[in-house]
């Protein structure tokens, strides 16, 4: 079992920038996943980007294609999401999330691992 610690979300303008982390710690990592999603006030959760911990490989939302990046420490165990030029939509509980097994799936429901969220709110 992985656990998983966020950190780094805030308060920030429309234009500005946060970046969040995820500190992952237990079982192995050589198959994982990492994704960080989010979930606005009365909406699903919803992918937001991923990373494989082997390969790097990365997709991300169109919502946030151009304006985030995902990446990941291997020596530290960690994933950051790196988001640039918020909007006032972007305001909502991020989550980072482990699947432990192989595949770049998007669907929440294929991560088995969750951390408790971080808040971010952007202001227009």
């Amino acid at each position: 079992q992985v656990q998983l610690v966020e950190s780094g979300g805030g308060l920030a303008q429309a234009g500005g920038s946060l970046r969040l982390s995820c500190e992952a710690s237990g079982g192995t990592f050589s198959s994982l996943t990492m994704g960080w999603f989010r979930q606005a006030p009365g909406q699903g959760r919803e992918f937001v980007a991923l990373i494989t911990w082997s390969t790097g490989l990365t997709r991300y939302a169109d919502s946030v294609k151009g304006r985030c990046t995902i990446s990941r420490n291997n020596a530290k165990n960690t994933v950051s999401l790196q988001m640039n030029n918020l909007k006032p939509e972007d305001t909502a509980v991020y989550y980072c999330a482990a699947r432990m097994w192989a595949g770049a799936t998007i669907s929440p429901g294929d991560y088995n691992n969750w951390g408790q969220g971080t808040q971010v709110t952007v202001s227009s």
